[in-house]
């Protein structure tokens, strides 16, 4: 089966910015999304469409096709307990914040008593990046999960 529409697509990653790796799937579970339902970087899913399991590829994506571009003003004070990963923060740690969008990681810029200050831009923003893709497999999604809008693991998703 090809990647297209409605097809639930799992994937092996490694992301690179120039030679530097930042970040791999190859270590845990592959990444599963419901293709064609903006649950994935732009660039990205253009580039899986048409694709099928146990194909490997690269693509290099600008910034505008990946994370987007940096914003300067994008810091915000957020009050430590809605801050997700740790117990105690410091500068230039990622944490987790659940939003009316849902889940966003931050970084923390500077930490306070009650509050800390965020860098709200995703931790790639502004980066040119090249992704290794290795497609693992490629279902039709079910009628529970295109209704959802997105992939439901092996016991269901829990709504």
């Amino acid at each position: 089966m090809q990647i297209a529409k409605d097809a639930v697509v799992e994937f092996h990653y490694t992301v690179f910015e120039g030679d530097t790796q930042l970040e791999s799937s190859k270590d845990g579970s592959p990444l599963a999304y419901l293709h064609g339902h903006e649950g994935m970087l732009p660039g990205l899913e253009n580039a899986l469409d048409g694709k099928a399991a146990d194909e490997k590829f690269s693509v290099e994506l600008e910034a505008k096709d990946a994370y987007g571009p940096r914003h300067d003003n994008a810091v915000q004070r957020i009050p430590l307990k809605h801050l997700q990963g740790a117990k105690v923060w410091k500068p230039g740690m990622s944490a987790v914040v659940h939003t009316d969008q849902g889940q966003r990681q931050v970084t923390i810029i500077k930490v306070g008593r009650f509050n800390a200050d965020c860098d709200l831009n995703h931790p790639f923003a502004g980066k040119d990046l090249t992704f290794d893709i290795e497609v693992v497999s490629v279902r039709e999604a079910t009628s529970e999960e295109l209704s959802h809008g997105h992939v439901h693991g092996a016991g269901g998703c829990g709504h």
